[in-house]
């Protein structure tokens, strides 16, 4: 299985072909710098989210990039159901997007019961004599 670092980039490669194809109709263009801004900032939010130094920090970066995510995904399903791209020509770009969310939200689920977990922990420490 590869990567989720690898996937999120190809994802962002393929919005950048994507957009780079695009009719240059002001409708077209509009929609899809906003697939382009997004779809490439999913990656850009994971990255940030390998170098988070605390739980919080994690979840909130992998969140941003489920919201970005979202939205891109959103502009998809404009640009097919708009007729600025035929759907068949977008099936596998939204099948990754899909599956990309789904991969996403595990990753926050798993963070937030890790952190739930470590302030189990942290409660469940008998206290400190000060006078030892």
């Amino acid at each position: 299985m590869r990567d989720l670092k690898e996937r999120t980039k190809e994802f962002a490669l393929r919005i950048i072909r994507l957009y780079g194809v695009l009719p240059k109709t002001t409708a077209a263009q509009i929609i899809g710098k906003q697939a382009l801004r997004s779809g490439t900032s999913v990656g850009a939010h994971y990255h940030e989210a390998q170098r988070s130094r605390s739980n919080a920090e994690l979840i909130s970066k992998i969140e941003g990039a489920l919201q970005e995510m979202d939205e891109t995904a959103y502009w998809l399903e404009l640009l097919a159901d708009s007729g600025i791209v035929r759907a068949d020509r977008l099936a596998d770009l939204r099948r990754e997007a899909d599956e990309l969310t789904a991969i996403l939200v595990t990753c926050s689920k798993n963070a937030k019961k890790r952190t739930k977990a470590e302030q189990g922990a942290v409660k469940a420490k008998p206290e400190q004599d000060p006078t030892n």
